[in-house]
């Protein structure tokens, strides 16, 4: 497959961006008719070319003018290259440093540095500007690029630029591969015939014709309906593509720049990120708790407020963990870069990179929650994900994402193999591997359990005469979440030998009901007097009996109740029900005064035991008599000494 590349331009205002990239490509990226009436770059751009080496690249031309540094900003994210452009007549100006400030937090490395206008200048001028560029792009990541001099007027240098930068591209990494594919969208028009088209820079995964996809954060689902890229309609795009989608079932003015097309479940809306930012030297003051910024990531802008998280102030030139609280739901991955600026004078004064995409509230000044942060910042893959799963189980798909731990999936995978061979992380539920199942650090998983064993040991002391908790009600105690967790829960612990899970209820494995002594002994009389007259027995009420008591027997299997105020013991209600069979399959059937009959019983015996009988698919009514039930789970309904 072609390898394909996106590159932004940079540069001050005037200084012949949008004329260069027309040169080189033959489209003029200024689009806008105020742009060509005023003849300066107001909004993003868009070309694409050939290299030699038949590298395909997409370009992005933004505007140089101090008061459109926010639409440049929206086109340089998940570049992989830049061409900052300085004319040979002028030199490096304001613009310049600004965007090379940008480049720099956006931490782009690769580039070419170009001197337009060389056809008006002569070779001593020149030289000099050449090496007053050279100086003005020591500290910065662009230090080491190459410088190539042009005309896009007469052509001279343009071959020269070309395989230079196919030079450039071919040494470097590509930074739009990893994680799901997403596009944060950066611009949104319809076409007559198609309906509403999105453009941006894909990152992460391919594209392909039909793909189901969000537009975030709203969380609208879409589905791709035709792809462009570099102009041709294509199948598939590759990550590293500037791509145009044809999205169904969303208008125009559903969507804005800043939003992001991505695969489900990729990213979650968030009003919180924890940031490393770094202010940079040339920033007018310092920074301030709860001041409030410009946020830029991706194409997105939005306002966000300062907690500082390890210090009461950030200088100028200073590193700082910081979480940014936003009024509005942005979203964003792990590892992401982005710029702030200060509203008002509008001046970029910062960046860095994203640490943790959807946090917790943060309080300041936590030891605990920067030696997290430091993790996060620099760990080792085993480490990210054990961060990733610290304080909740987490489905393996939305780990696998990369929405958490901000690693590739292959990464994740193999970093999950060694922790789960080392002990470090435990798989919940059956112990499938599948993308549904629930992953947690050993640590949370002992927490997690012991939350649990306390819950039903306070249930067994208040409840001693109960068989177990309901199942409901300590889904409810523990707050985990979602059913389908509650249940991987249980299912391990129970593999681990420490609780017993009987459907309805949920006991301690070494729980066993106990009858004190006072209970006991009414318990032993009643038994008695039920085995006296094992089918006619006495009411509990008879006896004085209360509910739990009963419970308790019928629990531990000493009696059956069969219906309200009638209760065999164990053994009668087994010898009936054995009895109630040999009858049936001697004589075909058995019917209410034959049962009342045979058992010398009364009507209100016969007719509470065979309904109940019916209930246990023991028997089934066919008019006035009874038969065998025949089918499945025939004879094998719920235990039979089940409290009702």
């Amino acid at each position: 497959m072609t390898e394909t590349f996106v590159v932004a331009t940079a540069g001050h205002v005037d200084h012949g961006k949008s004329t260069l990239v027309k040169a080189l490509t033959g489209t003029d990226p200024d689009r806008l008719a105020e742009e060509k009436a005023r003849q300066m770059t107001i909004d993003l751009g868009f070309a694409h070319l050939g290299l030699p080496s038949g590298r395909r690249i997409g370009i992005v031309d933004v505007p140089g003018h101090e008061r459109f540094i926010k639409n440049m900003l929206a086109g340089v994210g998940g570049i992989d290259a830049a061409l900052l452009i300085v004319a040979a007549d002028e030199g490096p100006k304001p613009q310049t440093f600004e965007h090379l400030a940008i480049l720099d937090l956006l931490d782009v490395s690769l580039g070419v540095i170009v001197l337009t206008k060389r056809d008006l200048v002569d070779a001593e001028w020149l030289e000099f500007v050449t090496e007053e560029t050279r100086e003005a792009v020591a500290s910065s990541l662009l230090r080491d690029a190459p410088i190539v001099a042009v005309s896009a007027a007469t052509g001279e240098g343009l071959p020269d630029l070309l395989e230079t930068l196919d030079n450039v591209l071919a040494r470097g990494t590509r930074r739009a591969s990893g994680g799901g594919a997403r596009v944060p969208i950066d611009r949104v028009f319809s076409v007559s015939g198609f309906g509403t088209v999105v453009t941006g820079t894909l990152l992460g995964g391919e594209l392909t014709i039909g793909q189901e996809l969000e537009l975030m954060p709203a969380r609208v689902p879409t589905r791709v309906r035709g792809l462009q890229t570099h102009g041709q309609r294509v199948e598939r795009v590759p990550p590293g593509s500037r791509v145009a989608v044809n999205v169904a079932n969303l208008a125009v003015e559903d969507i804005r720049r800043g939003d992001v097309l991505a695969v489900p479940g990729l990213l979650q809306p968030t009003q919180r990120l924890d940031v490393q930012l770094r202010l940079l030297p040339s920033a007018p003051k310092t920074l301030k708790q709860n001041d409030l910024v410009d946020f830029f990531t991706g194409s997105r802008e939005a306002p966000a407020w300062l907690t500082l998280l390890d210090r009461e102030r950030i200088e100028p030139g200073e590193t700082a963990w910081v979480q940014l609280r936003f009024r509005e739901a942005v979203v964003a991955l792990r590892g992401d870069r982005f710029i702030i600026r200060q509203p008002s004078p509008s001046l970029t004064i910062g960046g860095g990179v994203i640490i943790a995409a959807n946090p917790p509230r943060h309080r300041r000044f936590r030891p605990e929650v920067i030696a997290s942060l430091e993790t996060l910042a620099r760990g080792t893959p085993e480490e990210l994900v054990l961060q990733a799963l610290a304080n909740q189980p987490m489905e393996r798909r939305s780990l696998s994402a990369g929405q958490h731990a901000g690693l590739g999936e292959e990464q994740i995978e193999e970093a999950l193999s060694r922790l789960i061979a080392a002990g470090k992380v435990r798989v919940l539920g059956a112990g499938n591997r599948g993308p549904t199942t629930f992953l947690v650090s050993e640590t949370t998983w002992h927490a997690i359990r012991d939350r649990l064993h306390a819950a039903l040991s306070d249930y067994h002391r208040a409840h001693p005469l109960r068989r177990g908790m309901a199942r409901e009600e300590l889904r409810s105690r523990l707050k985990l979440g979602s059913a389908r967790l509650f249940d991987a829960v249980v299912t391990s612990a129970e593999s681990d030998g420490a609780v017993v899970d009987e459907g309805a209820t949920i006991r301690l494995a070494e729980f066993r009901i106990q009858l004190d002594p006072q209970r006991r002994a009414l318990a032993d009389r009643y038994l008695a007097a039920l085995e006296a007259s094992p089918y006619a027995p006495p009411s509990p009420a008879e006896f004085g009996v209360d509910a739990d008591t009963l419970g308790a027997l019928i629990d531990l299997g000493e009696v059956v109740r069969v219906a309200e105020g009638v209760v065999f013991s164990a053994r009668a209600f087994a010898e009936i029900q054995r009895e109630v069979v040999d009858i049936i399959d001697r004589e075909g059937s058995i019917t209410l005064a034959g049962f009342r009959d045979h058992f010398g019983t009364s009507r209100k015996y016969a007719q509470a035991t065979l309904e109940f009988l019916d209930q246990l698919r023991v028997t089934r009514r066919v008019g006035d008599e009874r038969v065998r039930y025949v089918g499945v789970g025939a004879g094998a309904a719920a235990r039979s000494g089940a409290r009702q």
